[in-house]
């Protein structure tokens, strides 16, 4: 039941702070969004990005590997802000420590840079899908959420930034292959 609650603020949040061509984010933090930090990006971050996804037109795997390093300029930027460097993963029992960040406010926040993206033009060959799961500990995994593209041809791609420290690179892999990751907490 204690899972719930983050989901439940996860999509209540995403109903009212999801919009796409906002510059403006509120940023999730503190584990299940806990604390949402205002995050604007500046003319240079707009414009960092927007030549980084520009190198990205050539293909979709050129695409996904300028959102990986987009996405990673967006957590700069945050962690800029809010004054703390994210730690990678998460620490049982550590929640509500501001700038601190589980799978829930990773994956919020990571969506809506997406959808920024998206609603900017800055995505060619993918469009933002619906967030996902895995893991359900009956499984022997903790459930674990991811943003996710989907390309032209169909296929599913996750956008995961929570095994590395605000600012990393996120792993940026089939989303049929991130659903077979995740016991005790391997990569």
């Amino acid at each position: 039941m204690r899972t719930m609650i983050p989901c439940l603020t996860l999509f209540l949040f995403a109903a009212l702070y999801g919009h796409a061509e906002a510059q403006s984010f509120r940023v999730c933090n503190g584990y299940g969004c806990t604390f949402q930090t205002p995050v604007t990006l500046t003319p240079a971050d707009r414009s960092r990005i927007a030549s980084i996804m520009a190198g990205g037109r050539a293909s979709p795997a050129a695409e996904r590997a300028a959102v990986r390093r987009a996405v990673q300029i967006f957590e700069q930027r945050s962690v800029a802000v809010i004054g703390v460097v994210d730690r990678p993963k998460m620490d049982f029992g550590k929640g509500r420590e501001r700038g601190q960040m589980d799978c829930v406010d990773e994956s919020t926040n990571t969506d809506h840079f997406l959808r920024y993206l998206q609603g900017a033009g800055l995505l060619h060959h993918h469009r933002v899908a619906k967030r996902d799961s895995r893991g359900s500990f009956v499984d022997g995994r903790y459930p674990h959420f991811t943003a996710v593209l989907r390309d032209d041809s169909g296929t599913s791609w996750a956008v995961d930034s929570w095994y590395e420290p605000g600012g990393g690179p996120p792993d940026v892999m089939l989303l049929s292959e991130w659903h077979r990751r995740g016991y005790g907490g391997v990569r």
